[in-house]
């Protein structure tokens, strides 16, 4: 018999939501795809188990593994029919192994030097699954990989560009070369690179840094890597690229939109318009109290997922209230640097390779779109490169983190990398680093808090074009920051605090992890090109900028 406190109609809601939102799945969307996401394959019980929030993180059910066929378990879940949350609570005990965090500390009861802390760190974040349990949400990979830590315990796309840094630095060649193996494979395998090696990420990518990531193995001469990697290459730019053809002004088609002279630029994008597996129980709120069609809702969110900004105010039509999430309506600097970059790897692989048709269509494309990019992202009043929403036909005024991008990947002019480094410095620049926008919304992507992967592009961006000062102004603060945090916890946090050095960064829709992948890697990367600084654990000791 059901013991307990009783959940009032649990069957039925879960029924009832499941009925009207996981079955709204879009033709395009690889049918084999969908069927292996754990929110179609346990079906109402998915939703029950999510809607009752019986596990403290969403995305714990999501990755949790069964131990028996999802037919058999839904047969058992209808025959029993938990109704309390006690109930239900036994059932997922009895009929799933739940994960654990990613590992984070590495095996020492003394403090460390920080170098040496992150340096074995590399290994307690190391995985393998060449195979994995039948009906689970996890990918198999064909080599080993680094996960970020805490709950992101599978393999991140655009993480593991920065993760990657730090592993070079460290000199961990051979996982640098397993995980450009790993991506190169899921290209291979699914024609792009998901979110996340998981089931449920398959229907969205992240940003395209797998041109970078290439990079890395041949750093003296990149090119020969990217013509070692070209087909994957290609193919990747073809799932970003997909229904472009023909595609009419003012039209849009998956991740590309037409602009009305004809322009073609690109947009973050879910194949899927339904909660997120790993977030479905605040998804479906949000979507509750936004008063929008949900299935609009949900792609939005999905699509800033793929942004790998999940979430900020650069996505969010108001500036402040996640309810009004539009990112699809937007076309984003960052993803249109980073395909203008990988159309550029493309046009120097075929060159290298002697496909001179190639390269001279790829060079094209990455004209064409440096030359939209110029004219419509790039702000004159403000020097910066902003955000265009395409269907209200204007840049969007806030200005973040992204407008160093176009630096990053050399499409902007001297003059006007001048431009954004002084606009950094007046509304970016913070006590401890790089600060991701100007707005306080209590998203995560948003002041005070900095990133690792931004602080990275900055830096790296500013040096190209010879803003040496600023650039060692992010490090040196940057690292202040880690440095800081470090001492008082012997720890990395997926981000910081950078109007108050010495503190974790806060908000989102999930608790604080540490670990961490990408911090860990520009912390180590930034240490070596900036070793006098790399010791300093409070802000006055930077050179001001």
């Amino acid at each position: 018999m059901p013991h307990g406190k009783e959940l009032p109609g649990l069957l039925g809601i879960a029924a009832l939501v499941f009925s009207t939102v996981a079955l709204s799945q879009q033709s395009s969307i690889d049918k084999a795809i969908v069927a292996d996401s754990p929110e179609v394959l346990f079906q109402e019980l998915f939703v029950a188990v999510e809607q009752a929030q019986i596990l403290p993180d969403s995305k714990a059910f999501a990755d949790a593994t069964p131990l028996d066929a999802p037919a058999a378990i839904l047969a058992d879940y209808r025959a029993q029919r938990p109704d309390t949350r006690e109930a239900l609570q036994a059932f997922v005990a009895t009929h799933f192994a739940l994960p654990t965090d990613a590992g984070s500390r590495p095996p020492s009861a003394a403090p460390l030097p920080i170098a040496q802390h992150i340096d074995l760190l590399w290994d307690q974040l190391t995985r393998r699954s060449e195979s994995v349990p039948p009906y689970g949400s996890l990918l198999a990979l064909p080599h080993p990989y680094v996960v970020p830590g805490g709950r992101f315990r599978e393999l991140y796309y655009w993480d593991s560009y920065f993760t990657m840094l730090g592993l070079a630095q460290s000199g961990r060649r051979d996982l640098l070369e397993d995980m450009v193996g790993d991506f190169a494979y899921l290209l291979d395998t699914y024609g792009r690179i998901p979110n996340g090696t998981r089931t449920y990420y398959l229907s969205r990518s992240q940003p395209p840094f797998f041109f970078e990531m290439v990079g890395l193995l041949t750093p003296k001469d990149p090119v020969r890597a990217y013509a070692r990697f070209l087909p994957q290459l290609k193919r990747e730019y073809a799932f970003w690229m997909q229904g472009a053809s023909g595609l009419q002004p003012g039209a849009a088609e998956r991740r590309v939109v037409a602009l009305a002279d004809g322009a073609i630029l690109n947009r973050y994008w879910d194949d899927r318009d339904t909660p997120r597996d790993e977030s479905y129980r605040q998804d479906i709120a949000l979507a509750q109290s936004s008063e929008r069609d949900p299935h609009e809702v949900y792609r939005d969110l999905r699509a800033a997922a793929e942004s790998g900004w999940d979430f900020g105010s650069r996505w969010l039509a108001d500036g402040h209230t996640l309810a009004t999430i539009d990112t699809t309506q937007i076309l984003p600097v960052d993803l249109n640097s980073l395909l203008f970059g990988l159309e550029q790897a493309i046009a120097a692989a075929c060159q290298r390779s002697h496909q001179t048709s190639c390269a001279s269509e790829f060079s094209a494309r990455g004209a064409a779109r440096r030359a939209a990019m110029n004219h419509y992202l790039w702000d004159p009043d403000s020097g910066t490169y902003l955000d265009y929403h395409w269907t209200s036909k204007a840049r969007q005024s806030r200005v973040t983190a992204a407008t160093l991008y176009p630096l990053f990947l050399g499409l902007a002019s001297k003059a006007q990398a001048r431009r954004v480094a002084h606009a950094t410095r007046q509304t970016l620049l913070a006590p401890g680093g790089l600060a991701t926008s100007t707005l306080k919304t209590g998203q995560q992507w948003d002041i005070p808090n900095g990133w690792a992967p931004l602080q990275w592009i900055a830096v790296a961006g500013l040096r190209q074009y010879g803003e040496n000062a600023l650039a060692g102004a992010i490090a040196c603060r940057w690292m202040v920051s880690v440095n800081s945090l470090y001492d008082q916890s012997q720890k990395l946090v997926e981000k910081y605090d950078v109007v108050t050095p010495g503190r974790s960064g806060g908000g989102g829709e999930y608790t604080l992890q540490d670990g961490f992948g990408w911090t860990n890697g520009v912390m180590r990367r930034l240490m070596a090109l900036y070793p006098a600084e790399a010791a300093y654990s409070r802000a006055e000791q930077c050179q001001q900028e």
